[in-house]
């Protein structure tokens, strides 16, 4: 281990750690705890899922040394083009985004469409969907693969044709893409949640007897509070996956476009660093900012038997 690079192996170490540990409980507490069994949350188990790996991964290619010299052979070959050239990190970040783009997509239709959502939301769609998601994230990890090869017992990058057109569509796809696609979403949703808001308007006081009004209302106001905080949540998660890929994402965009960029200083090894968190930050949001999910730890540790409050709501019409 090059003697600058310590620093951040103990990050990224102590960040795989973190990583395994929150994404793993988020894991666990989704499929333990009934009524956490929602179509939503069933994205959050796959970006879970994703994450777990993806920090599982970090860790472990901070912990094991490279080869020197690498096997000779199809071995050193694969461990070159699987391990070194990180394309199993890289590919479950960007399944990651790619998750966390259809768990978003999945918000709108369910919070703005919600007739035809009822049509789409199926087992079989939801399936469909994050089988696409995996597919999609590692088909656009593929580019570091073909970058590296065995030289002299040692794994090196070499140039690819056309290496920067590639650069430059990988980046657009796997995060401008996704990004804007989000972006144009929650501004569109948080419209919609208070156009929603100022319909329902404030409940009334005092009930006539016998009326059912006050029920109904407070069924609407229930899952209309369900949802915003599903909403923010998710807008969370959003914001920070923002500025954790932003910075590094500017930077091979513009290496790529020929800009003079060293990718070997220090203000590189920190924008490379900054990626390495979103996949450990999502547990600690869930757990501050996501109502249900707290319920379900509750739940899952025995401080609370009962199904939680505005449940019936939430398996019915899956608000979040």
């Amino acid at each position: 281990m090059a003697e600058q690079n310590l620093p951040l192996l103990i990050f990224q170490t102590i960040v795989g750690c973190l990583g395994i540990c929150g994404n793993g409980l988020l894991c666990i507490v989704i499929i333990k705890v009934h009524f956490m069994h929602t179509i939503t949350n069933a994205f959050i188990f796959n970006q879970a899922l994703i994450d777990f790996l993806g920090s599982l991964v970090l860790l472990l290619s901070s912990v094991i040394p490279i080869p020197d010299p690498f096997p000779p052979g199809a071995g050193g070959a694969l461990i070159c083009r699987l391990w070194v050239s990180q394309f199993f990190l890289w590919g479950f970040f960007v399944t990651s985004t790619f998750n966390l783009m259809a768990v978003t997509l999945e918000r709108y239709l369910a919070i703005v469409f919600p007739f035809k959502y009822q049509q789409l939301a199926t087992r079989r769609n939801v399936i469909l969907t994050i089988a696409c998601v995996w597919i999609s994230g590692f088909l656009f990890a593929l580019q570091p693969m073909f970058r590296v090869q065995i030289k002299n017992g040692e794994c090196k990058q070499k140039m690819i044709p056309y290496s920067e057109i590639f650069g430059i569509a990988i980046a657009i796809a796997s995060y401008f893409l996704p990004f804007t696609v989000m972006l144009v979403v929650y501004i569109h949703i948080t419209l919609v949640l208070k156009k929603g808001a100022a319909r329902l308007g404030p409940a009334p006081a005092v009930q006539p007897f016998g009326s059912g009004g006050g029920a109904v209302n407070d069924q609407r106001e229930s899952l209309m509070r369900a949802r915003r905080n599903t909403f923010k949540t998710l807008l969370i998660v959003f914001i920070v996956f923002t500025v954790c890929w932003t910075p590094n994402t500017v930077i091979f965009f513009l290496f790529n476009l020929g800009v003079n960029i060293n990718l070997n200083s220090p203000v590189h090894t920190v924008t490379v660093a900054m990626v390495a968190p979103n996949g450990c930050l999502n547990p600690f949001i869930y757990a501050i900012k996501y109502k249900q999910f707290r319920k379900a730890l509750k739940t899952l540790f025995g401080r609370q038997n009962q199904i939680p409050e505005n449940s019936l709501a939430t398996l019915t019409t899956n608000p979040g």
